[in-house]
């Protein structure tokens, strides 16, 4: 069967469970998405089911992405994933996959992008410590030495220094599902997960 969905992160909230306790969670828009294409053994090499997710206008699609779509019944998504199964032989092109895969008490595995923070110093992205802030130290939030002087003179490959932070893609394991409400669409899910709101996550049921 198929264990994986999309859905758009929509914000956190708190709620009570039943023994009376306050649960952090996840407010996650899932599905419903459509199949896209099947991929089987034959043809790629392997099984999968291509899931759309979120409507797109007509005038947005280009003509490639049209005949794509076309197959599955014309509508174009915004989003396309790729979720692994054993067996195709269920599926059908235009299929809807929704909130039904799950249930409460569920463990689900959820991938997405995280925050972009941009260029960052070594403090913010790596957690470094600061220079002296008095007695002349000019030395507050700078990285320090980066290397060796004659040997290897060079800077050892995967050293910690400024740079691009944030938008990579995370996964978090084994979180667990506290409440579905399948005719909102919306799968509430205990924790954090990676990513801003309105950003695209991916669901897969941990078997």
């Amino acid at each position: 069967m198929n264990t994986g969905i999309l859905g758009k992160k929509i914000g956190m909230t708190s709620i009570f469970e039943s023994d009376g306790r306050l649960v952090p969670v996840t407010v996650i828009q899932a599905g419903p998405c459509v199949v896209t294409q099947i991929k089987n053994t034959e043809t790629d090499g392997y099984k999968a089911l291509q899931l759309g997710f979120e409507e797109l206008a007509d005038k947005k699609i280009n003509k490639p992405d049209a005949g794509h779509f076309e197959k599955s019944g014309g509508k174009g998504f915004s989003t396309l994933r790729e979720f692994r199964v054993d067996n195709t032989d269920n599926y059908e092109l235009g299929q809807i996959v929704d909130l039904g895969i799950f249930s409460v008490g569920d463990k689900v595995v959820v991938s997405g992008v995280s925050k972009g923070r941009g260029f960052q110093g070594t403090i913010k992205r790596h957690g470094f410590s600061r220079g002296p802030e008095t007695h002349g130290s000019r030395n507050h939030r700078k990285p320090g030495s980066i290397g060796q002087s004659a040997w290897p003179a060079r800077v050892i490959k995967g050293k910690k220094m400024p740079g691009h932070m944030g938008t990579d893609r995370v996964t978090v394991k084994n979180l667990k599902v506290i409440d579905i409400k399948t005719e909102a669409n919306v799968i509430l899910i205990k924790g954090a997960i990676p990513g801003s709101k309105t950003g695209v996550v991916e669901l897969r049921k941990v078997e």
